[in-house]
């Protein structure tokens, strides 16, 4: 055995490490921090500031880890690499998302994300507003795992998202809750989510439409009896940026009826416009934002309309698609999202009640809610 040969191989083995690991070091420090991804749509971890007591507790540590995932050097093109690998060992599952039939790619959700403190918190938020407008309704939309079952892999294990419409319904009463679960599962079969994005598609929104002008005992608007008219056929949604694998685009579509009532549209009191939809929006990669001009803190929408109803809706972006199919129903409606609003909003919402019977609607999808639904 020539343990010297071993040995010289093994230090050149370090030392070629060792040189890969510097050549990123440098490169990490020489590289400007990236803010926005528009490949995944989504604001990029910055560096940390350190401080003794932040390591001491580990949050610096965390911090920086997923501060170098999010900043590594040809993060992209490293993803196209893993992603390769991983449906060589033939997994069915990568970086959270599942590789689903018919082409169709899955987020995954786990018990964890739902469970314990956190819902408990939201739920009790919720009760804050329903408790000075008692009329609120709230609409949690079940993700693609829960709905295209028959897509997933065999034995993917999935978080059932009734046992958190349970516990919704349960804390703040059940005719509170729009439960949008049984249409979608009826309509299952149809294109109701993206193959490659986590939203419901603009047929989705419909069949949410149906339940809120159930719910709200609104007469009902049947947009499909007109067809829906595609307005891009390349889109490839967030989904397909986790796993950064070869796909085909899809349609984006929307119904040309919602055109046909004139809008006044105010994004955060700045920026007026008369329609729905932002076609600039279809020439980049985040082609969802065509909905709503992307998420703003407050949208404003005014109709002339022998109406006076007025909605206040507190959404995630899957209200985005919904909203342009019930705006004929209210004179005025106000949109916010909770995640760029800067005000105080119980007070914001008393502000705008000038009838003093105003519709509420809390419209997330479930994981939205668990992660983002809390405010000042």
């Amino acid at each position: 055995m020539d343990l010297y040969g071993e040995k010289k191989n093994a230090i050149r083995t370090v030392v070629f490490l060792c040189a890969i690991w510097l050549a990123f070091f440098v490169a990490d420090l020489v590289q400007e921090d990236v803010v926005f991804s528009e490949n995944e749509n989504r604001i990029l971890a910055s560096r940390p500031e350190f401080t003794t007591e932040a390591l001491l507790d580990g949050m610096y540590m965390k911090e920086y880890e997923t501060y170098i995932n999010d900043q590594f050097v040809g993060r992209k093109n490293w993803i196209t690499i893993k992603t390769g690998m991983d449906i060589l060992l033939q997994k069915k599952e990568i970086n959270g998302v599942y590789l689903a039939k018919d082409d169709y790619l899955i987020e995954r959700h786990t018990a964890e994300e739902f469970e314990g403190d956190k819902l408990r918190k939201r739920i009790e938020s919720l009760q804050k507003i329903i408790k000075e407008y008692p009329q609120t309704k709230v609409m949690l939309v079940p993700t693609a795992d829960n709905i295209l079952t028959n897509k997933l892999p065999a034995f993917a294990p999935f978080y059932d998202q009734q046992q958190l419409l349970k516990q919704v319904k349960t804390m703040v009463g059940k005719e509170r809750v729009i439960d949008v679960m049984p249409i979608l599962k009826e309509h299952a079969e149809e294109s109701i989510y993206y193959r490659t994005d986590h939203h419901w598609t603009t047929l989705g929104a419909y069949y949410g439409y149906r339940e809120f002008a159930r719910a709200y005992g609104l007469p009902f608007r049947n947009y499909l009896n007109k067809e829906k008219v595609a307005v891009t056929q390349d889109f490839l949604g967030t989904l397909h940026s986790k796993v950064n694998m070869p796909r085909d685009g899809e349609n984006i579509e929307m119904f040309p009826a919602t055109l046909d009532k004139k809008y006044t549209i105010t994004y955060d009191k700045t920026k007026h416009t008369n329609s729905f939809y932002t076609d600039s929006y279809l020439e980049g990669k985040n082609k969802y934002g065509y909905f709503l001009d992307d998420n703003h803190g407050l949208v404003e929408i005014e109709r002339e309309s022998f109406s006076t109803k007025e909605l206040f809706i507190i959404k995630d972006s899957y209200a985005n698609s919904m909203i342009p199919l019930l705006a004929h129903h209210y004179k005025k409606i106000y949109v916010v999202d909770l995640r760029y609003f800067n005000g105080k909003l119980l007070d914001f919402m008393q502000e705008c009640d000038s009838t003093g019977n105003m519709d509420v609607l809390v419209l997330y999808n479930c994981v939205h809610f668990v992660e983002d639904f809390q405010f000042q």
